[in-house]
C-alpha cells in the first residue's frame, strides 16, 4: 500500500532523534515524521522520475538543494505501517563531483546515509548505467537496483538475467516497467526489507589486481582512516577519493565533519598524514 504526502498519517519518527538526522537537515531534509529516508539515483533518461511518481503519486514537494540552484523533489509513501521519505537525486553518470549534480548526489549518499539507495538503470543500456551503480556500491551496502524499461529491452531482442546480475553485483535487482506500474510492488517489498535490515546486501567492489602500489596505498589509508574515524561505514571509498585528490573529501577530514558519520560520535584527532593524499607512482 502506498500513500501520498498529503494522505499520510502523522507520527513521531525515531529518525528525529538519531544522530544522522542532523546531517539530513544540513542537506535540506527534516525527518520529524518519517521512519526511513530513501534516495533515488540513476543516469538521466532511465525512467527515474517515472519510478518516483509510481512510488509517491503525482503529488510531490519541490525546492532547491541548500546553497544550490539545482531543483530537489521529495515525496513520501506508507508501506507496512512505516513512513518513507523519497528524495529524487539529480540524474548523473558518476559521483566524481565533476559537476554540481554529481556533487549533490555524492554528498547525499555519503553524508546523508539514506536507509536505502534505489539505483534506477535502463535495461537496454546496462554497460553505461553500471558505472554509476558500481560507484554507489563503493559508498553504501544498502542499495537496490531498479532494472527499469524491461519492455524496451524485450522489444530490442535483449534478455537480461536479473538473478545473475543480482549475484554479480551483490545487491537486490528488481525488474520493472515503471510506466505500467509493473514491478513497483516488488520494489517496495525489497526496499522495506533492506531498510529494516531483514535483507543484508554484500555488494561487489572493484579491486585492482595489477597495481600493487595502489592497493598498498589504499590499505594503508583505510587503516589510518578507520583508526581516526572508528565505525566509518565507507573508509575504502574515502581512501580512494583521497588518492584521487578529491578536495571536498580532504576538507571533510580537515574540519572533522567526516567523523560525524562514525558510530562512536567522538571528536577525532586528525593525523597530519591524512591531510594530504598522494597518488602512488
Amino acid at each position: 500500500m502506498t500513500m501520498t504526502l498529503d494522505t499520510l498519517p502523522q507520527s513521531k519518527s525515531a529518525c528525529a532523534t538519531c544522530p544522522m538526522n542532523r546531517h539530513l537537515e544540513r542537506l535540506g531534509l527534516k525527518m520529524d515524521n518519517w521512519d526511513y529516508v530513501i534516495a533515488l539515483a540513476g543516469n538521466p533518461n532511465t525512467g527515474k522520475s517515472t519510478v518516483f511518481n509510481a512510488l509517491t503519486g503525482l503529488r510531490q514537494h519541490t525546492g532547491n538543494w541548500p546553497g544550490k540552484t539545482v531543483a530537489r523533489a521529495e515525496g513520501g509513501f506508507l508501506y507496512n505501517d512505516k513512513r518513507y521519505k523519497l528524495v529524487d537525486l539529480p540524474g548523473t553518470y558518476s559521483l566524481l563531483a565533476a559537476s554540481v549534480d554529481e556533487e549533490i548526489a555524492r554528498d547525499f549518499i555519503l553524508f546523508g546515509q539514506p536507509d536505502v539507495t534505489v539505483i534506477v538503470v535502463d535495461a537496454t543500456r546496462l554497460e553505461r548505467n553500471l558505472n554509476l551503480v558500481l560507484q554507489i556500491l563503493e559508498i553504501t551496502d544498502k542499495a537496490v537496483v531498479a532494472l527499469n524499461l524491461m519492455d524496451e529491452a524485450e522489444r530490442h531482442g535483449l534478455t537480461v538475467d536479473e538473478r545473475r546480475l543480482a549475484r554479480d553485483l551483490g545487491v537486490p535487482v528488481v525488474p520493472m516497467v515503471a510506466r505500467r506500474n509493473e514491478g513497483v510492488s516488488d520494489l517496495l517489498h525489497v526496499v522495506s526489507d533492506v531498510a529494516a535490515g531483514k535483507l543484508v546486501a554484500r555488494p561487489h567492489r572493484l579491486q585492482s589486481t595489477q597495481n600493487q602500489a595502489l592497493n598498498k596505498a589504499v590499505d594503508q589509508l583505510v587503516q589510518q582512516i578507520e583508526a581516526t574515524f572508528p565505525g566509518l561505514p565507507n573508509a575504502r571509498w574515502v581512501a580512494l577519493r583521497l588518492l584521487d585528490g578529491d578536495s571536498q573529501i580532504e576538507q571533510a577530514i580537515r574540519d572533522g565533519s567526516l567523523g560525524d558519520l562514525s558510530r562512536d560520535g567522538n571528536e577525532p584527532a586528525i593525523p597530519e598524514k591524512l591531510m594530504v593524499a598522494e597518488v602512488p607512482a
